[in-house]
């Protein structure tokens, strides 16, 4: 893929600049300094949007002709919202609750340019189950500290992977972005172009 190198990813999330580095795509890495507490907690459909789009929103005034995309990530159980844990005992609980059942991860995410006044937001929504856990297992996994930067004390792109028996929708998704939905967004507003193969001669 080609682009006009005017885009700008509004976060700090090593995850996020690995999934669209994958994707082919070059772009600039400011993040948000937004205070997320200042979005009140609302429907998690209604919150990860906001969120996201008030990331983009504060690295947009600063940058107008570029395009900016800003995400957030919860995980939600039993539509319970799941941070990341901030002890040993809060992931154990986190992990307990998760095993055996189903949750949801909802992505926000926003594509800004203010100079061209466009504004696009949705939210990308993930089926994830995970397999029973043992004690053993869930105290292994704890010890790896991984869980601990995680929203809902899993990384499934990491040691996590082991917890998860099947999803349902996107898996970049649960990483932290839903990478197929911003391509093509990204595609449909010529911000990026595919450059075709030339034919062999």
């Amino acid at each position: 893929m080609i682009n006009s190198n005017n885009l700008i990813l509004a976060s700090q999330s090593p995850r996020r600049k690995y999934l669209l580095e994958q994707a082919g795509l070059t772009f600039k890495i400011i993040p948000s300094n937004l205070d997320e507490s200042s979005i009140p907690i609302s429907l998690p459909n209604n919150y990860v949007k906001k969120l996201a789009i008030a990331k983009a929103k504060d690295i947009a005034d600063n940058y107008p002709q570029e395009w900016i995309i800003g995400a957030d990530t919860i995980v939600l159980l039993n539509n319970k919202i799941l941070g990341k844990p901030d002890s040993r005992s809060k992931a154990r609980e986190m992990l307990k609750g998760l095993s055996g059942k189903t949750h949801q991860v909802l992505t926000g995410y926003a594509i800004l340019c203010k100079a061209k006044q466009h504004q696009f937001a949705a939210v990308a929504i993930t089926d994830v189950q995970f397999k029973n856990l043992s004690k053993n297992e869930i105290e292994w996994y704890i010890h790896t500290k991984e869980p601990f930067d995680k929203a809902g004390a899993y990384a499934i792109q990491g040691l996590g992977t082991f917890l998860v028996k099947k999803i349902n929708g996107s898996y970049t998704n649960v990483v932290g972005l839903p990478v197929c939905e911003i391509i093509e967004h990204l595609l449909k507003e010529n911000v990026i172009q595919i450059n075709p193969c030339q034919k062999e001669r």
